[in-house]
């Protein structure tokens, strides 16, 4: 979903996700498909990343496929069709990244068992940006470690958050 805004504002606001990116490496999942962002531009902003793009519409997933060829993108990111808040990886990612995936406690607990220990998350921040309350992070085994210019917020994985859907 791109919204309401014009297309250079919502890719110019992607760019807080590649800069949050900036140290990691392997692979990274966005929740929320949608139209592709921010995945899309994290992956041609950064060619070394294997990206999984995850969308629980049909049509969406169909949208993005046909845009991995356009784009030439098709060895680099992957898309999967699946409801975010119940899927299991075979091996956690390096990062996940969510934009307007949904509050707070539904996007970290679906991004935490996802997300090997160390690992960053990072989630689009509404404009004013929004509350994070400690007891949650607690609970989903993260701490916040910043935030890119009030865009994004960045957290790391502490560790196994209660009720991971992993060992």
């Amino acid at each position: 979903m791109l919204g309401r805004r014009p297309i250079a504002e919502v890719i110019e606001h992607a760019t807080a996700f590649v800069t949050a990116l900036q140290d990691v490496t392997g692979t990274v999942v966005d929740l929320g498909a949608g139209g592709g962002v921010p995945g899309l531009v994290i992956a041609t902003a950064r060619p070394d990343l294997r990206l999984v793009l995850v969308e629980r519409r049909a049509t969406r997933t169909d949208h993005l496929r046909r845009l991995l060829g356009r784009l030439d993108l098709t060895t680099q990111v992957a898309v999967i069709m699946a409801d975010a808040r119940h899927l299991e990886l075979a091996v956690r990612a390096d990062a996940v990244v969510a934009r307007g995936f949904g509050n707070p406690v539904t996007t970290l607990r679906a991004a935490t068992p996802l997300c090997r220990r160390g690992g960053r998350i990072v989630v689009s921040e509404p404009p004013g940006g929004r509350q994070w309350p400690a007891g949650l992070l607690t609970a989903c085994g993260v701490q916040p470690v910043g935030s890119a210019d009030g865009r994004v917020a960045i957290f790391e994985t502490t560790g196994v958050p209660r009720g991971t859907r992993h060992p």
